[in-house]
């Protein structure tokens, strides 16, 4: 705003008593000060508003003024409740230094100036932002990428004071302004974006985590492969950016809330040039995929992966490892809120949104910016989204090791130390998150193979990726995955057991034990599970569960006497084993 505009308020009470010339400067804040030297406190272009206190004689008025100048404030509003009128060498000084300078009707507060200053200047910088957003939509739209989001968000901190950042549906930073958001409290924002977009409420949606509010507003895919708005909303909840800002918008008036809707609407339009990048790695994998599931020839599939490898791996100057990571969606049947419902919504397409989820899933979650996927390729077909993952040439090949996978604690080591995927290290970081946006009727499960180095093992690869999803689909949990060394072990022949024998099975060991604990309290189950855990031993078991051996070897007793089986013989440790693992 400007100085001209203060002085024809009537409301603010203001006289000009000088400067007459400098009206048109512009105001871009204001501050109240009684202190000789307030220059610490200046950042330029201030209103600087006093009651002349700091002002013991006439000599006091030349250094006030000069450092106000030195400052570059817009101008100067002396109070006359104290001295009645302004001093005649305050105004000669602000004469001399070309200062503006008002007098304020000792009728009116300090704090009115303010707050019209305030709102003046708020609002402006809002119409100011609301055309530069406006200009950027422009640019991006019919250009290339003006500096992308980053831009935008640079102009809500410094136009607006609001801190924002882009996020992926894993919580994942894609874009922000000033210091980067810490990695768990993106995630939590995600997982309580993703909650809230499946109850069906409207976003902006409100969310503290560790003591700070933020605000969540959505940004729609409105490319080619969006979902009509009509559809359900599992089409696009687990695909979805969104924009978090460090502040409550539930005050907010309209004017602000459709500037920040103008942000997410540009922001997308980033998000469809993203999306249009992956095409050729999309379609690179869907080749190759196509070729290896016909069975073509090793020749074929290498000269095709010859060309792949530019595109995943620029500049790699040998053929990599590849490893296959198979991803599937699954919905129940029945509607939730925020679709249309009904049985209609068993025909939710499983495979674009696996597609989505298995490409962010693939980035390293350390990696930030919209493009840090551009080495991973992945297809879909049907429900299954398959990812092609190149490797480093010299990666070892854990199919020849005896790996062990890591937990979710040493899941960073493992994938620093070791390039090869591994199943729990994906899913790592994104569990929470994610099962908050599959809620109660849906479910991801994820498959790893080993590293293969030619094309004739890429066959076998899709392959143990599938298995070991089926196995990951055999476990509890709404997000759930399987490595390959697990295909070598006893697990990879429970998910084809049929439910029927399943139940039947573990009902014959375990129900007379579940019963025998809910009426005596004996606790059976875990002492079993102990048991089984300790290779039978009675002392490290007696250790574990801080009992006498004495009796524990009373409660195996009771085992095999409710059971009937024998708990020296290996075959009936085995099938209590395989019970419990089924149960």
């Amino acid at each position: 705003m400007r100085l001209r505009a203060l002085l024809e308020t009537d409301a603010l009470g203001l006289r000009l008593l000088g400067g007459e010339d400098e009206l048109d400067r512009s105001v871009r804040g204001v501050m109240t000060t009684d202190l000789r030297d307030p220059s610490r406190y200046l950042a330029g272009g201030e209103l600087v508003l006093t009651g002349l206190a700091w002002r013991r004689d006439a000599a006091d008025s030349e250094p006030f003024v000069r450092i106000l100048a030195g400052a570059g404030v817009a101008g100067l509003a002396a109070g006359e409740a104290e001295l009645g009128n302004i001093p005649d060498d305050l105004i000669e000084a602000c004469a001399r230094h070309r200062l503006p300078l008002f007098a304020v009707h000792e009728t009116v507060a300090f704090a009115t100036i303010t707050e019209h200053v305030v709102r003046q200047v708020s609002g402006e910088r809002a119409g100011d932002l609301a055309a530069v957003v406006d200009r950027h939509r422009r640019l991006m739209t019919s250009g290339p990428a003006g500096g992308g989001p980053e831009v935008v968000l640079d102009l809500l901190g410094s136009d607006l004071d609001l801190h924002a950042w882009v996020l992926s549906p894993t919580g994942r930073q894609i874009a922000g302004a000033g210091a980067p958001l810490p990695g768990p409290v993106g995630s939590a924002l995600a997982g309580r974006h993703l909650a809230a977009t499946r109850t069906g409420r409207r976003g902006p949606h409100r969310a503290t985590v560790d003591g700070t509010t933020y605000s969540l507003f959505p940004i729609r895919n409105t490319g080619r492969g969006a979902a009509p708005a009509s559809r359900d909303v599992r089409e696009s909840v687990l695909s979805d950016w969104l924009l978090a800002v460090e502040a409550d918008a539930s005050d907010w008036p309209a004017a602000r809330l459709d500037l920040l809707q103008g942000v997410t609407q540009l922001i997308a339009v980033e998000r469809d040039r993203r999306d249009a990048a992956r095409t050729v790695r999309r379609r690179l994998a869907q080749e190759v995929l196509e070729l290896v599931q016909t069975g073509a020839a090793p020749t074929e599939i290498a000269a095709r992966l010859r060309v792949a490898a530019p595109v995943l791996l620029p500049g790699l100057g040998t053929a990599p490892h590849w490893q296959v990571v198979v991803a599937r969606v699954d919905w129940d049947v029945e509607g939730t809120p925020g679709s249309t419902g009904g049985a209609g919504t068993a025909g939710i397409a499983g495979g674009p949104a696996a597609q989505a989820l298995l490409e962010e899933i693939l980035v390293d979650p350390a990696v930030t910016g919209p493009d840090s996927a551009d080495r991973i390729a992945v297809a879909h077909t049907g429900d299954e989204a398959i990812a092609l993952v190149p490797l480093p040439a010299a990666a070892p090949v854990p199919e020849l090791a005896d790996a062990e996978t890591p937990d979710a604690g040493d899941a960073a080591a493992g994938v620093k130390d070791d390039p090869a995927l591994h199943a729990d290290a994906l899913l790592a970081a994104v569990r929470e998150p994610l099962s908050a946006g599959l809620a109660d009727d849906g479910r991801l499960t994820l498959g790893v193979s080993a590293a293969v180095h030619s094309p004739e093992g890429l066959r076998g690869a899709l392959e143990e990726a599938r298995h070991a999803r089926r196995v990951a689909a055999a476990r509890p949990g709404r997000v759930c995955a399987a490595g390959h060394h697990e295909l070598a072990s006893h697990v990879l022949l429970l998910p084809f057991v049929p439910d029927d024998v399943r139940r039947a099975f573990t009902a014959r060991l375990l129900d007379p034990l579940r019963d025998y604990d809910r009426r005596h309290r004996a606790e059976l189950i875990p002492t079993l599970e102990a048991f089984l855990d300790c290779d039978g031993s009675w002392t490290r078991c007696a250790a574990r569960l801080h009992l006498h051996v004495n009796t524990l070897r009373y409660r195996v007793g009771r085992i095999e006497q409710l059971t009937g089986r024998d708990l020296s013989r290996l075959e009936d440790k085995l099938d209590f084993f395989l019970a419990l693992r089924m149960s």
